[in-house]
């Protein structure tokens, strides 16, 4: 164990204890430096690994104090159990449903559970649009020009010093700006695909990556996953191994940190598998990474990217959902793709807007990211603390609900008899979105289940939203116990 993980458990214990109330204050760094014996930096790592777990939270310039207490562990609701999916490929057919979901839920009244985006409260924007004015002022054809792809140079320049302050050795000339991840993910599937090609995703995966296959006439294999730490590598390797020659798989599409709705962080070791698997059988990996940064524990868990030495794996991320939403810049490392991914780019969307290229290049080079990047990872840590304490408060008898070490989602299995299309369209109603279980899966299974976005924390209908929802969920399962016992009662009789 680490010195900030034995500082962390003695602070944890305390709180456990009751030694530690809620709304006490925690030894201030400073005074757990001297005290303990360890360095300021130790302790911070220890604060913020117990602000990942909700035991206690930041206030600004005031330092850290002890969180309203979870329910205890005993009862807090269980994780969701693994995925079941089919072990066939099947064809895609699921954007008519996203689009009526979606297009059911714009309402900007609405609190947004069912929303895909963080709260804009969370980001800088007021010095990200200074960076943009003066990027605009200074903005000449030439810059139109520096920003075909591959890119903007200065802006590439620094996504690969954050590879590498990351530990992962990724050449410049191999990254390409996209207008978002979404465009970047969909150019490697189309980099390393035909019409009628089989793509392994995970199960539940996220709807676009469907909409992606559908669009581009794919079948999707979805692969068992685990809620806490991914997909499933035993059944990932039988897919590969049973696939006939004519009907190999040619690529997988898979979030391997805090997934898209499950929040599954695969283990550094399992990671370092995956890619060894998909290197022994020559199957790209397309890694959708574009939450990696919002990690709760002090470090950033390395992405797949980092274990690949055959340039088999494309990493796709975006400033989206860390720092900059709505200026659509994200980007690939695309290994051995990058002149297939790049001209593609060239001959689709021609460029990412040069505007937005050089707003975030300018940002970046002036510093405060990684001061950034803490306090919304705190907010979000508190966040989820919040969120879980209401779904064991209000949700009924019989919910699971994920747990994960990042992101904003929470994945939360109901009782079999919830149908979460009428969840769904019940909250509505009462001014709440969900996300529901059906939009994730290519064979709309999952219909007992949302996924619930926790990243508004100016949201102060939050918790009260959070308990309508149980209230409803609730109601639908009583409901239906009830009216399957009285169609029983009608069966027996004479």
């Amino acid at each position: 164990m680490k010195r900030y993980e034995r500082h962390a458990d003695a602070i944890a214990q305390l709180i456990h204890s009751g030694a530690l109330r809620p709304g006490d204050r925690v030894p201030s760094v400073r005074e757990a430096s001297r005290t303990r014996g360890i360095s300021p930096s130790t302790v911070f790592e220890a604060y913020y690994l117990l602000e990942a777990q909700g035991l206690i939270h930041a206030r600004p310039r005031s330092g850290y104090y002890v969180s309203a207490r979870l329910p205890a562990t005993g009862s807090r609701p269980a994780e969701p159990l693994p995925s079941q999916p089919a072990h066939t490929s099947t064809g895609v057919a699921i954007s008519d449903l996203v689009f009526e979901v979606l297009g059911l839920a714009r309402d900007r009244d609405l609190v947004p559970l069912g929303s895909a985006f963080p709260g804009l409260e969370l980001f800088p924007l007021d010095r990200l649009a200074r960076c943009l004015a003066s990027g605009m002022r200074k903005l000449d054809p030439w810059n139109i020009v520096q920003s075909l792809p591959p890119g903007d140079e200065r802006l590439r320049q620094q996504i690969a010093l954050r590879y590498g302050l990351h530990g992962s050795a990724v050449d410049v000339e191999e990254i390409i700006i996209t207008n978002g991840a979404m465009e970047a993910l969909n150019l490697c599937l189309e980099a390393v695909t035909q019409p009628g090609d089989i793509v392994v995703v995970e199960s539940p995966t996220f709807y676009a990556a469907l909409q992606a296959l559908e669009r581009l006439n794919l079948q999707a294999l979805e692969i068992a996953t685990h809620p806490r730490d991914g997909i499933d590598l035993a059944a990932l390797a039988e897919a590969l191994e049973r696939q006939p020659a004519h009907q190999r798989v040619k690529a997988c599409w898979l979030m391997p940190s805090f997934q898209n709705p499950l929040g599954s962080l695969m283990p550094e070791a399992k990671k370092r598998e995956l890619v060894a698997l998909l290197a022994r059988h020559q199957v790209p990996l397309i890694e959708d990474d574009v939450y990696g940064e919002l990690h709760f524990a002090p470090h950033r868990p390395p992405p797949a990217k980092a274990f690949d030495t055959q340039g088999l794996v494309m990493h796709c991320s975006s400033f989206s959902k860390s720092l900059a939403p709505g200026y659509r810049v994200g980007w690939v490392a695309a290994g051995r793709f990058a002149t297939a991914v790049q001209r593609l780019k060239l001959m689709t969307t021609l460029s990412a807007a040069t505007p937005s290229q050089q707003a975030l290049s300018e940002y970046l080079a002036q510093g405060g990211y990684d001061r950034h990047l803490r306090q919304l990872r705190r907010s979000l840590a508190q966040q989820q603390a919040i969120a879980l304490a209401a779904v064991a408060r209000h949700f009924p008898p019989g919910t699971r609900v994920s747990q994960p070490e990042g992101g904003y989602f929470l994945w939360v299995e109901l009782p079999p008899q919830v149908d979460a299309l009428q969840l769904h369209r019940q909250a509505l109603q009462r001014g709440i979105s969900l996300a529901p279980g059906q939009i994730f899966s290519a064979d709309r299974r999952f219909a007992h289940c949302v996924r619930i976005n926790y990243g508004h924390p100016a949201q102060e209908q939050f918790e009260a939203a959070l308990a309508t929802v149980g209230r409803l969920a609730t109601a639908l399962a009583v409901d239906d116990s009830a009216g399957k016992q009285k169609q029983a009662s009608k069966q027996m009789e004479p």
